[in-house]
């Protein structure tokens, strides 16, 4: 069974990456993984407002991976794994990775406009290398008939 990882988060590119993999998964009885990043927060000098920040911001990214993949689960797809994890994105991709070798592909999105972001341009480039698996990269400016087609 092929398993896609999809790193979750309230962009655009985001958003069409999971509509590829969705629709792979679907296409070749597959399965997805789901990860929300948290970015380790800013050092502060009062304990428990650190806590309360960070426990806020693993809220918003259990809130929106959820929702993600309540929606899925509205289409007719299978449940996907959820996870959220604390730390720095490419570190916390590729420990994912090392702790779930089932993983087939890793989807990112990258935006309609400008540079590729940190995880496209780390994973498409140097760490490109080192990965166990292929990396699909969505073009941004696919519509959802471009992302069905090509899935």
């Amino acid at each position: 069974m092929r398993v896609y990882l999809v790193i979750v988060d309230e962009t655009e590119e985001a958003l069409a990456a999971l509509q590829f993999a969705a629709r792979r998964a679907a296409k070749t009885d597959g399965a997805l993984h789901l990860l929300a990043l948290v970015p380790p927060q800013p050092f502060n000098a009062f304990a428990g407002v650190q806590a309360t920040i960070e426990e806020e911001a693993r809220a918003r990214a259990e809130t929106m991976v959820t929702a993600a993949a309540g929606n899925l689960l509205s289409q007719g797809a299978k449940m996907p794994v959820i996870s959220v994890r604390v730390g720095e994105d490419i570190k916390v991709v590729r420990k994912y990775l090392e702790e779930h070798p089932e993983v087939s592909a890793l989807v990112l999105g990258a935006a309609k406009e400008g540079g590729p972001g940190p995880l496209v341009a780390h994973f498409t480039g140097a760490g490109m290398a080192h990965m166990p698996c292929p990396v699909f990269v969505i073009p941004g400016g696919l519509d959802a008939e471009a992302i069905e087609r090509l899935s």
